[in-house]
């Protein structure tokens, strides 16, 4: 059974023509995504790293920086700081995220977001054939192919190693 979820990101990706696949998560009582989605996806034969975090940043100047990063990998914030130019980093607070992006923590998409935030992707997503970003909608996550992604993402994204790995 396909579910028809529509959100910005589903609007721009139809409006794109890249295909992509409706993942429900299952909530718990209070509302909040299932913690192992990791085993949610193998159940569904899906590849658990590919897994997409889009991971809100505010710089000491209060700009807003999104980096793209495949699940298994954190942030390297020496690298985030010397790319972007800045001394002061931090990640963006739970009621910031949704003030910024639109969405709610674990749903915000790497795509279909404001025009002020500035979105850096890590090179290593391109490794994985296909992935699973937010929908836009809490409960449910799309799985498109990496190359449409990026595709999706457009030019004024920065591409590099942003990343290391999550011990």
């Amino acid at each position: 059974m396909t579910t028809n979820v529509i959100s910005p990101v589903t609007n721009l990706l139809n409006r794109l023509n890249i295909p992509y696949e409706v993942i429900t998560i299952p909530l718990s009582e209070d509302q909040k995504p299932i913690r192992s989605l990791e085993s949610l996806l193998t159940k569904q034969e899906l590849d658990p790293t590919c897994i997409i975090r889009s991971l809100l940043f505010q710089t000491g100047s209060n700009t807003s920086v999104l980096l793209v990063v495949p699940g298994g990998l954190r942030a390297d914030w020496g690298v985030l700081r010397k790319h972007l130019g800045v001394r002061k980093l931090k990640m963006a607070d739970f009621d910031q995220v949704k003030e910024v992006t639109g969405y709610v923590v674990g749903a915000v998409p790497p795509i279909a977001l404001p025009e002020n935030i500035h979105t850096l992707l890590d090179e290593t997503v391109s490794s994985h054939t296909n992935v699973v970003i937010g929908s836009g909608i809490l409960g449910y996550a799309l799985s498109l192919s990496s190359q449409d992604l990026t595709l999706a993402m457009g030019s004024a994204v920065q591409t590099g190693l942003f990343s290391k790995i999550d011990p």
